[in-house]
């Protein structure tokens, strides 16, 4: 079985927020107990739209994501791999099943509660900077700290802007670093207030393959020497190949997970993500809201599409 799921069927100012009863599934997905999953879903279905328009984006998904282990999440355009990422961030509602960080059940928070779990205990990556542009560098990484009213640990601080390597490029706004540079400065943010689990959504899509490594390698070692949680999100397989475990999701639900990685390894899975996808289905039956699947890109459409995502709008999936 995989760790990361094969198919299965706060700040001082936040309020508390109650752990739930554990769930008789919890750690069903993957062998991987509740208590050592840093996030993990449980009959996640997402639904948009109703009636005949009803779109199902995910089919009923078992995961877990065990901590200090980095995972890709990889799929065609429309699987549903970042629809799951974001459900999994509390960034999207759930049509159904749970969804949790930790042991924190995100379907029993209120919306303050919400945000500042979101704030205090997970970060975010995305393909985009979203760094604002009238902060250094330095401001632009201590920001989550700076809107919860916390004072950053200097020693980790120091560690983390070492690890990204900016040093010497705290005092820069972003136009004036460049894409990669700007990209590591999301990395240090994302990790500064120590999160439980760190969400990446296509992360190298806008950088070159140099900046590209630098990021993910800078992701990698946060895994291995800071003993972070990595999820990412991507279409690219070398840049899957720097995770510890790759999971597949075709037409909204998983069919397959490759551990340890290589692009080539990937590649060749994506061959044959049809005849995985038509298995779960057969094991699983399909969703009664569910559209007939499409026409699905062959290996070489499906990166295709992501390389002109890459250079277009950061379109998510």
């Amino acid at each position: 079985m995989s760790r990361a799921g094969r198919i299965s069927g706060a700040g001082p100012q936040a309020e508390p927020v109650m752990s739930p009863e554990p769930s008789d599934s919890a750690g069903a997905a993957g062998g991987v107990a509740g208590a050592a999953a840093a996030a993990r879903a449980e009959g996640l279905v997402k639904i948009y739209g109703s009636g005949q328009t009803a779109v199902t984006a995910l089919r009923n998904i078992d995961v877990s994501f065990p901590r200090g282990h980095f995972t890709a999440i990889m799929g065609p355009s429309g699987s549903g791999k970042s629809t799951l990422m974001h459900c999994l961030a509390g960034l999207d509602t759930v049509t159904s099943g749970r969804v949790y960080v930790g042991d924190v059940d995100l379907s029993k928070l209120s919306d303050k509660q919400l945000t500042q779990l979101r704030r205090d205990r997970v970060g975010f990556v995305f393909q985009q900077f979203n760094l604002l542009p009238t902060l250094t560098a330095a401001e632009n990484i201590t920001l989550p700290l700076s809107i919860a009213g916390r004072k950053p640990d200097q020693e980790w601080l120091r560690a983390v802007v070492d690890a990204v390597g900016l040093a010497s490029r705290l005092g820069h706004r972003p136009a004036e670093l460049s894409g990669g540079q700007q990209q590591r400065v999301a990395c240090a943010r994302a990790l500064v207030t120590r999160p439980e689990i760190v969400f990446a959504d296509e992360p190298t899509g806008n950088l070159d393959s140099r900046s590209g490594a630098e990021v993910l390698a800078f992701l990698q070692r946060s895994v291995r020497e800071f003993d972070q949680t990595v999820v990412m999100v991507t279409h690219d397989p070398t840049a899957a190949s720097f995770s510890d475990e790759v999971v597949f999701l075709a037409d909204g639900q998983l069919v397959d997970s490759i551990p340890n990685p290589t692009a080539e390894s990937v590649l060749e899975r994506m061959k044959h993500l049809d005849d995985l996808q038509q298995e779960a289905s057969a094991a699983g039956g399909a969703s009664p809201e569910a559209p007939q699947p499409q026409p699905r890109q062959s290996p070489d459409e499906w990166h295709e599409a992501g390389q002109e995502q890459d250079h277009g709008s950061a379109g998510r999936v």
